[in-house]
């Protein structure tokens, strides 16, 4: 039996401001139901699909989960995510050349970009 990662779940404030943020970047489709918990679902096949769930409180500080995206052109995409609301945290790099960067999106949950992993 195989594990598959379906979705990947952001509490918040705002459920449907954050999703359509995501969806915005991630080209993936907004499905609502309440303002209680919306998804984006991915806009290819095989792809999670990302949920915001609304919370009164949520968690302080940095989420012990955070999304990786691999993209073609890692500076642009961090440009465009900062120009759209997104805070730059951290630049990192490995010695072997591996880089990327840990932003939070506008409700403060982590995410790191970096250039896309082969297979």
């Amino acid at each position: 039996m195989g594990l598959t990662v379906s979705m990947v779940t952001f509490d918040t404030h705002d459920a449907r401001a954050l999703a359509d943020w995501w969806a915005s970047h991630s080209g993936g489709e907004v499905q609502a139901h309440d303002d209680e918990f919306v998804m984006v679902l991915p806009a290819s096949p095989g792809q999670p699909a990302l949920g915001f769930q609304r919370v009164d409180d949520p968690t302080p500080g940095k989420n012990r989960v955070h999304v990786d995206l691999g993209v073609d052109d890692p500076a642009a995409w961090v440009e465009r995510f900062v120009a759209s609301g997104a805070s730059k945290v951290a630049e990192h790099a490995m010695d072997d050349g591996f880089a990327w960067t840990v932003l939070t999106d506008p409700h403060g949950n982590h995410f790191c970009v970096s250039p896309a992993h082969p297979g």
